[in-house]
């Protein structure tokens, strides 16, 4: 009861939550949800937390947290994760185990549920490409298995996020590959995400969705955002799609920052910046 979120979030920012419970198999996931739903309890469920704002308020009802459900499985030319596990570890894995299509996810910081939730991708590849079927639980604790079409994987979004389902595993089909060359290339892109990115502060990964023929991030250079701070919380100079956590910053700074570089930008290009963070949780009260 009452746990600290800031302990699970990427920006180590986010206020409590009424019930936290960890669960280590799909079956107590399915209780839970059953029981909350029965009790008319809100659910929230919480990843590694890499691309997500809780507000300082914290969290209503019982928040699910999947990390001990971290099981990565080879069967055949398929790779089984369970949602808790890192995504990254999950392309290390297809690595050991000779396997291309992941590359691109071996500097994403975020669970395997995360990268089912969102299609999460990066340098050209997304989750949508390799993803053969997923495990899921709905919001009345039902364990379903979705594959191809039912899916509706699209730019960011997926049927888990829309139906607000819960993942609870992923099954990747991935190629044979040179493991030489599968190597190179990850050490091609850690390469370039460790140049690019500002890994040295705690971070909500990137903030916005690239618009329409821009992206975010030269938008937000353009419009002389670079430095930006608002109480902890900075537009990182290294990288203007972050937003990172200078000097004990707090969610509140980070959605204050957020509106400000959105409403720069309106005014400056006329180009709606869209968030890709998810910002949950309730605000503080005075």
């Amino acid at each position: 009861m009452d746990e600290d979120l800031s302990t699970y979030t990427f920006t180590h920012t986010g206020g409590k939550a009424d019930l936290f419970v960890t669960p280590s198999t799909y079956e107590e996931v399915g209780q839970l949800i059953a029981y909350a739903y029965k009790k008319e309890m809100p659910v929230t469920y919480l990843g590694r937390g890499s691309n997500l704002i809780v507000r300082d308020g914290g969290i209503r009802g019982l928040v699910i947290h999947c990390g001990r459900m971290n099981q990565i499985t080879s069967a055949g030319e398929s790779i089984i994760a369970q949602s808790g596990a890192s995504i990254i570890d999950v392309s290390r894995f297809a690595l050991a185990h000779e396997r291309t299509g992941l590359e691109f996810a071996c500097g994403i910081p975020g669970s395997v549920g995360g990268a089912l939730y969102m299609n999460a991708g990066a340098y050209g590849g997304e989750t949508a490409d390799v993803l053969r079927q997923a495990v899921v639980v709905d919001a009345k604790g039902k364990i379903l298995t979705l594959c191809g079409d039912e899916l509706d994987m699209g730019y960011r979004h997926s049927a888990i996020s829309k139906k607000g389902y819960l993942a609870l595993e992923g099954t990747f089909h991935l190629k044979k590959g040179d493991p030489k060359k599968i190597k190179a290339e990850m050490d091609r892109l850690t390469a370039l995400r460790e140049l690019k990115q500002p890994l040295e502060y705690p971070s909500c990964g990137s903030v916005f969705k690239r618009p329409p023929g821009y992206f975010a991030g030269k938008l937000i250079q353009d419009s002389g955002l670079q430095g930006t701070r608002i109480g902890g919380v900075e537009v990182s100079k290294k990288h203007a799609g972050f937003m990172v956590n200078v000097d004990h910053g707090t969610a509140s700074d980070y959605i204050r920052l957020i509106k400000h570089v959105q409403q720069t930008v309106k005014k400056k290009f006329g180009v709606d910046l869209e968030t890709e963070v998810k910002i949950i949780g309730e605000k503080l009260q005075e």
